[in-house]
């Protein structure tokens, strides 16, 4: 009889953590989706409203799944993450300026990663809880795309690491 206990705790922790990270994933989307946008929020007061339809037109499958979806790509895949030339990263669903390359280190950790946004209000942070992490959630000022974390880890001047999926940013060289 212990043997059949020992194999059913795992499977029913596995699937008791797998249906709260769906709710928990749902309610993040619901948060999203019902955030009253205010004039101050993003630069100039633009917002950029679609539906998931109109997303999936205009996004790549592997964007929308980051982008709208709240998904992360793997590690190392993006080539944003090796660029060292001037510009500024935006977002890849509403070129919302977002970041400096001038912000912009090598964290390690196979995600583009910077400092600091381009201007306060480029982005904004939403309480993350999912698959058991306690993180902050950065997405676009302008039209709430998933871009990815930030962490308390960073370099100065700011001590803080934007760690971006590289699929969720578009590149302008200056």
């Amino acid at each position: 009889m212990k043997p059949i206990i020992a194999l059913l705790i795992p499977v029913f922790l596995l699937t008791g953590g797998l249906l709260a990270c769906v709710g928990q994933t749902q309610q993040n989307s619901q948060v999203t989706a019902s955030r009253e946008p205010k004039a101050t929020d993003s630069p100039g007061g633009r917002r950029v409203v679609k539906t998931n339809a109109e997303w999936k037109k205009i996004l790549t499958a592997d964007q929308y799944a980051v982008m709208r979806e709240k998904g992360t790509e793997r590690a190392g895949t993006s080539p944003l993450n090796r660029n060292k030339e001037k510009g500024v990263y935006a977002c890849a669903g509403c070129r919302n300026p977002l970041f400096s390359s001038a912000a912009k280190f090598e964290s390690g950790t196979g995600w583009p990663s910077f400092y600091e946004p381009i201007a306060k209000n480029a982005v904004h942070e939403e309480h993350d809880r999912s698959y058991g992490m306690d993180r902050v959630e950065i997405l676009c000022s302008v039209c709430d795309a998933h871009l990815g974390h930030v962490f308390d880890d960073g370099p100065k001047p700011t001590g803080l690491r934007y760690c971006m999926n590289g699929v969720a940013l578009s590149f302008e060289k200056k």
